[in-house]
């Protein structure tokens, strides 16, 4: 197998695992309940295929449920109001916190899936999760990108990613035991430290 095509199999297995759910949502939209036999077939994969990524039709429903729950770059951002990234990134995480509230049991279950199949499988190149939050940041970040050096605003993505998400739920309920209000101030707090450290020139050798 030549480097591309090593390199290229990640981006096809994580484009199934979307296909798969962005069919199982579409499907339930329609107020149906489906199948996974259902679902690949939407999908335009075999079952055997859907198994791989997917232990059974419950995760795979309940996955594809956050899709229509989480609103999409272009319904946060719809009236173009601003193009400060901070006041765009609480936009993001305030829509996902809200999200992660309402459906937190559910979230939590997934997380224990998604630990629970990382044991012995460090191998296994199947996604164990879909990355929702990097695609909100990005859109947040989009108006603003000049602001920053390249190499600044990559770590800035990804260390947002550590503050946005279910993750930080955990962090802020269970390990800090801190309320929902006190919560959010210390992202706010996080989001706008991050943006001012990625703003402020790397330093020469």
């Amino acid at each position: 197998m030549s480097d591309s095509e090593r390199a290229g199999r990640p981006n096809q297995k994580s484009r199934t695992r979307k296909d798969l759910l962005q069919a199982a949502a579409r499907l339930m939209r329609q107020g149906r309940r489906p199948s996974l036999e259902e679902i690949a077939e939407e999908a335009l994969v075999s079952r055997a295929t859907a198994y791989r990524y997917f232990p059974n039709v419950e995760a795979l429903l309940l996955d594809a449920s956050l899709d229509i729950a989480i609103p999409s770059a272009d319904e946060l951002f719809a009236d173009g109001t601003t193009r400060d990234p901070v006041a765009r990134l609480r936009k993001v995480d305030t829509a996902l916190h809200d999200m992660i509230l309402a459906n937190e049991a559910p979230l939590r279950m997934m997380l224990v899936h998604s630990l629970q199949r990382g044991i012995g499988n460090e191998n296994d190149d199947v996604p164990r999760r879909q990355n929702r939050r990097t695609p909100l940041i990005e859109a947040a970040l989009q108006p603003s990108e000049g602001e920053f050096e390249p190499a600044a605003l990559d770590r800035l993505r990804k260390a947002l990613a550590l503050v946005i998400g279910t993750e930080a739920m955990v962090v802020f309920k269970d390990v800090l035991q801190l309320g929902d209000a006190d919560a959010r101030k210390v992202k706010d707090w996080a989001i706008k430290a991050l943006v001012d450290a990625a703003r402020r020139p790397a330093p020469r050798d």
